[in-house]
């Protein structure tokens, strides 16, 4: 699902809300997320799950190309842990769906 999909979505099933302004409070709840996550904090949605930034060690890599190796900085990056109610919801849903049309 893209971010344009999602707002389709909620317009459609809050149809007393204008598709502007369902767009602009997705817009605000990403950047609030995202400045969050820069500052370091950590984001928790009870029964969706948690976002946190973790940082990666430098290290050695190889340029896969020519095979030498290079080094590579300290990188952050950013972690989701599903929460329980999610795991389960779409396990569920997955359980339900026939694979390889069975």
């Amino acid at each position: 699902m893209t971010k344009s999909q999602l707002i389709e979505h909620i317009s459609l099933k809050l149809p007393h809300l204008q598709q502007r302004d369902v767009e602009m409070a997705i817009n605000i709840t990403i950047e609030v997320m995202t400045q969050h996550l820069a500052q370091g904090q950590r984001i928790e949605i009870r029964g969706f799950g948690g976002f946190s930034g973790i940082q990666r060690a430098a290290r050695m890599g190889r340029n896969p190309k020519t095979g030498e190796q290079v080094s590579l900085p300290i990188r952050h990056s950013t972690h989701f842990k599903p929460g329980l109610d999610l795991r389960e919801r779409v396990e569920r849903s997955r359980a339900a769906v026939p694979i390889n049309g069975d």
